[in-house]
């Protein structure tokens, strides 16, 4: 892989997100990786590699995982890194990632419908996500979510709509 190639890392959340396949099933399961679906539809293609680190529910990824995400960052020679995430702990393991200050571009990312889904969010969000990295000059670590790009110290989550928005700061 060159420096310049994308790489991948899936972590689950739901944007992987599918019906469970076991009998008796009721919960979601994580399933095999959106991103890596959806990279492989799009033209022209962008040299990219693929990571599977996790597969969990956000709620359930733990310090040692964040750990273990930092690690595939830190070792890959790629300079540019998507990561498919849960939204509900996305800002705290992009803020981890980021703490770090590796010289790379790494965009954490994820959807509010899992990509299985009619109507999914995840298609668009990989498409912004992936244009970002190939745009984004500055090394750091934002969070993409919709058709909007934060540093991962900017953001927040809105208390009533969810949304992604830009952290309120008072000068």
């Amino acid at each position: 892989m060159a420096d310049n190639d994308l790489l991948l890392i899936q972590t689950g959340g739901t944007i992987d997100k599918d019906y469970p396949k076991r009998k008796g099933g009721y919960a979601f399961e994580i399933g095999d990786s959106a991103v890596e679906k959806i990279m492989r539809t799009f033209s022209p293609r962008s040299s990219w590699s693929f990571r599977t680190v996790c597969r969990k529910d956000s709620q359930d990824i733990t310090q040692e995982d964040r750990g273990s995400i930092l690690d595939v960052c830190r070792d890959s020679p790629s300079t540019r890194i998507l990561i498919t995430h849960g939204t509900d702990t996305l800002i705290e393991t992009a803020q981890f990632i980021g703490s770090h200050r590796l010289k790379k571009v790494i965009v954490l990312m994820g959807a509010f419908l899992p990509y299985a889904f009619k109507g999914s969010d995840a298609e668009f969000n990989v498409g912004f996500a992936v244009g970002c990295l190939q745009c984004l000059a500055k090394p750091g670590v934002y969070v993409t979510m919709g058709s909007q790009v934060f540093d991962c110290n900017e953001v927040c989550r809105d208390d009533v709509s969810e949304e992604f928005v830009k952290k309120f700061t008072s000068s």
